[in-house]
């Protein structure tokens, strides 16, 4: 199993990016797809989270502002990323977990595969 994570980059405040996850060995719309994100000096954080029933998850911080997606038939997630802020900056990760009962797509340690993560930097 692979995740591919791409998408990232330079944005100035306010702005938008999409980020994109695609799998590949495996079959996609068995697992539930999170994005997490590490900023220096700080521990992985949840972002937002789409499950296999597409039921979508989000963290306080980003609702309202960012929208999680998948398209099963590309086998790929997205993270659209609008009104970026300074502390949006981090490495954001793609991760799969596999559908099962009591799944909490909000902790990390709930997944079974992680990409390899994209630089997100938003300048003020």
């Amino acid at each position: 199993v692979q995740l591919q994570a791409s998408g990232g980059g330079l944005v100035q405040a306010g702005g938008s990016l999409r980020l994109s996850c695609v799998g590949s060995g495996m079959t996609f719309s068995r697992y539930g797809i999170g994005w997490f994100r590490q900023a220096p000096g700080k521990e992985r954080e949840f972002v937002a989270a789409v499950s296999w029933t597409d039921s979508t998850y989000y963290a306080d911080s980003v609702k309202g502002r960012f929208t999680v997606s998948r398209d099963n038939e590309w086998k790929a997630g997205y993270l659209e990323m609008n009104s970026l802020k300074p502390e949006d900056t981090a490495v954001y990760y793609c991760a799969a977990a596999f559908r099962r009962t009591g799944q909490r797509l909000n902790i990390s340690t709930d997944y079974d595969y992680w990409g390899q993560g994209t630089q997100v930097t938003v300048s003020s």
